[in-house]
């Protein structure tokens, strides 16, 4: 892990973990208190409590990669 800062970790098929020292502000850089060290962000657009995961790709059948985009098979 970064001593610095957060790492992300892009989940095949799900959202985005967020785990370390992070800041998280809106368009406005108004700070959105997360509470906690990890976070999921959602990446699929349906979760109801965006921006963060709420499993709803689950259901959805949301597909997606872990690795970034070009990169080959994930």
């Amino acid at each position: 892990m970064s001593k610095d800062g957060a790492r992300i970790t892009p989940y095949r098929d799900g959202p985005l973990l967020v785990r370390g020292d992070f800041e998280m502000v809106d368009q406005d850089g108004a700070a959105i208190e997360t509470g906690r060290k990890t976070i999921a962000l959602c990446r699929c657009g349906r979760s109801r409590i965006k921006p963060f995961c709420d499993g709803t790709h689950k259901a959805t059948g949301f597909r997606a990669g872990s690795g970034p985009a070009g990169s080959g098979p994930a």
